[in-house]
Order: structure tokens, then sequence, then C-alpha cells
């Protein structure tokens, strides 16, 4: 591990004494998002910590005062404003162990940069910090996880370009690149479109209420389907028989032609939501999806599938969203247990089988089956035949390296018009889209 990548990772763990919730994932993310946007600059490393780092709305304020502590600086070099720790004054809403008499400051300045931009130190400079160990307010700062933070230059000596001390410090506009007076800069990434494309089984708990907020806004569109009867129109194919009763209405005088067409209405949808233990991370995420397609225009039938097949539309009709999973959570006997997908589909398609026909049929489930992998692929071939379209939302699609070699997933492949990734909320947003233009 280089010296800056150390570096990063005990900020990461003094954001994480601070009481942000850094899990080894988003350290991981931090440190490749820092590879890509550039940790030689101050602005590379505090993007690439807000997009990462911070699990909500709420981490931000604290992520900027732990950022600006740690590094001596403002994200853009300038004088931090006030309200904003400096290097030179402890940060009292920081922890006792991350504060600890005043936090140093890299003793580097950012390659390239004259104006005073603080960096990574690099190794050599880490096991040269020691010599000021007495010189200032301490050699090292002990991180939230108990390993000594870098030391760094203690003299507390103000970098050029950073304004004079009795200067009034300006927060910088957020569209000004304070390097170049004028210059626009990119926004930074916003929170909730990174949340959109994390996994939803590392979520923290935090970030599953922000999930759950989320999902309840999806305005989910009804797939459609040409109406049975015509209805009358402006334009469209001439209607004889209302054309003559005009005319017989008249006496027989000439009317003008009556026309029709055929309207499009709204084609049911049938969803199936595997709550069985190997779908754990993923079943309430699921229900929320359910729950907002139930309450849409659409006829929609809503079941979940374990070792049974249950019937939770009526429970997911329910308005609020935590009333409506705890109904169905009372109603679903084998929640967390195993899977039987062929008894499950054999049982839809015996007992509801005429709401199926010409319906658009959704299976959330990551395939796998403790039964005979033929006669699954007999049941999803028999619920393909009545369907008008079937669509298999499966977690592990979307993820790096996989391949449907499951028995259960393969058997039913060949019966699935659709096989989409269902792992964070961006792919509930585009299975939607799939539903509504199946």
């Amino acid at each position: 591990m280089s010296g800056g990548e150390r570096v990063l990772l005990g900020f990461a763990r003094a954001l994480r004494a601070a009481g942000v919730a850094v899990t080894h994932d988003r350290a991981t993310m931090f440190l490749q998002a820092t590879a890509v946007l550039g940790a030689d600059t101050a602005v590379g490393a505090y993007r690439a910590g807000r997009a990462t780092l911070c699990g909500g709305p709420d981490d931000l304020a604290r992520f900027d005062q732990v950022f600006a502590a740690w590094f001596g600086t403002s994200a853009t070099g300038l004088p931090l404003p006030r309200g904003r720790a400096t290097a030179g004054s402890p940060n009292p809403s920081l922890p006792h162990s991350t504060t600890g008499g005043g936090l140093n400051r890299a003793s580097q300045t950012f390659p390239g940069r004259s104006n005073g931009f603080e960096t990574l130190l690099n190794p050599r400079q880490q096991r040269g910090g020691g010599r000021h160990a007495g010189a200032g307010r301490g050699a090292a700062v002990e991180s939230g996880s108990g390993d000594p933070l870098p030391s760094g230059d203690a003299s507390g000596s103000e970098s050029p370009g950073r304004g004079d001390a009795g200067s009034e410090p300006r927060e910088p506009s957020p569209r000004e690149d304070p390097r170049e007076p004028g210059a626009a800069v990119p926004e930074l990434a916003d929170d909730r479109e990174v949340l959109r494309h994390r996994d939803i089984a590392g979520l923290t708990a935090t970030e599953r209420r922000v999930l759950a907020a989320q999902l309840a806004t999806l305005r989910p569109r009804p797939p459609l389907r040409r109406a049975a009867r015509a209805v009358p129109w402006r334009r469209g194919r001439p209607d004889l028989h209302r054309t003559l009763r005009a005319s017989l209405r008249r006496a027989g005088e000439p009317a003008r032609i009556e026309r029709r067409r055929r309207t499009r209405t709204p084609r049911r949808v049938v969803l199936l939501v595997d709550v069985s233990g190997s779908m754990r991370p993923y079943a309430e995420a699921l229900l929320r999806l359910a729950h907002v397609v139930v309450r849409s225009d659409a006829p929609v039938e809503a079941f979940t599938l374990g070792t049974r097949l249950t019937r939770v539309t009526d429970a997911l009709r329910t308005a609020d969203p935590e009333r409506a999973l705890a109904r169905t959570g009372d109603l679903v006997p084998d929640w967390a247990g195993g899977t039987r997908i062929a008894e499950a589909l054999a049982a839809l398609t015996d007992r509801y089988g005429a709401r199926l026909r010409g319906a658009v049929v959704v299976v959330c489930s990551d395939g796998w089956e403790r039964g005979d992998p033929a006669d699954l692929a007999a049941r999803a071939a028999r619920l393909h035949r009545l369907a008008h379209a079937v669509v298999w939302v499966n977690p592990h699609r979307g993820k790096a390296g996989y391949r449907p070699v499951q028995s259960g997933i393969a058997a039913v492949l060949p019966h699935v018009d659709h096989f989409l990734a269902g792992h964070s909320l961006g792919t509930f947003e585009e299975a939607l889209e799939v539903i509504a233009h199946a």
C-alpha cells in the first residue's frame, strides 16, 4: 500500500470516528474514486470522498469538518469559511480521539500547485515527519480505529496563497473555480444519484431509509394493450352500423360517415417476489417496489413465493408503505425460508390461470430451486404460454462476473422474454420501463 493510500484510509477512519458510517466497501470505493478523479488534488479527494463515504445529507457537514481538519485545507485550497475547522483550531464537533490537541497538516504541497494546496504524504515524508514530534501540537493523532495517523508539519505556518491571517475568509461560489477566477466547474455528484447505483445488499440502515423514500416517489406506467371494443372517434375506420342508424334517424337522408377506433387500455401485471433466505437482502426493497406498482393505475396482482405461494395484493393496496409491508409480513408464513419455485408456479397457473392470460408476469427471484430443474422448466413454459410476456428480475444479474449457470435460472431462461438486473434503485427503474413497454 502506498503512502497516499495510507493517508486516505486514515482519513476514512477519522471520518468513521466522527460518527459517519464508513464501511469497508465505502473505503474501497473511495480509493478507487480518488484514483479516477486524481488524489494529487484536494478537489479530487474531496469529491471522491463526498460521493463514496457519505451515506446521506446529514453526513455532508461532518465530512467537510473532518476533511478540513485532516488535510488542513478546504476542497479548493482557499481559506475555510467561518464555522469550519482549520488546521490550527480543533473542531469541537469532532470526537476527542480525532481532534486531540489539534490535528496536524500534511507537509507537502500538491504537485504543480503553487497556491498552497496540501496533499497526501509520500512514504519518505511520512517516515521523516517524526522529527517534528516535539516541535508543535503533536506528531501523530489517533484515528477512530486506534492506528496512528501520519504526522505532518507542526509549525502552524500559513501556506502561501491561502490569504492573510487578518483577511476575511470567503466562501467560493459553487460554480466558480478558485484556481481560475470566473471559470465554471462541474457540480459535485448528487448523493442520491450515487445511491441509485449502490447494491441494496450493502446499504446501511440510514441508506435503506433513503432508498425507501425514493421508492415511494416512483410513478410506474402500466403496459398497454388494444381494447377489445372500438369507440367513436373523429378519425379511424368507418363505422357502418352507426352511420346507417344516423341516416335512419334522418328519414334515410344521407348522413356524415361515423368513424371508430380501438383505444389502448392498461394490461394486467402479475408480480411474484421471492422471499426465501437467499433473497433476504433484497426482499424488503422488492416488496416496496411491488407496493408502488400495486398502487399504480394498472390492474395488478402480487404474490410472494418461497416454500409456497401467497397472495398479498390486498395488503399492498394499503396507502402507507410501512403499514402495507407490516400487513404483508403477517400474511407470509415462509419469510426467509426455502425455495420451491416450481410448486409456486404450479399453484399460480392452476389457481390464477385466468388472471395470467395476456398479462405481463414479473418474477423477482435469484432462481435458486430445491426441486427438479426439469419440473421448473415445464412450469415456466406453461406460464409463458399463458402470459403476454415474462420478465425475470434477478438481483445477481447486474454484478460483475455473473453467469446464469445455476440449475434453476438456467431452466427458466428459455421461457423468459426479458432477463433483467434488480440489485439497485437504478435497475428497479429500468425494470419498470421494460414492464411499461412489454
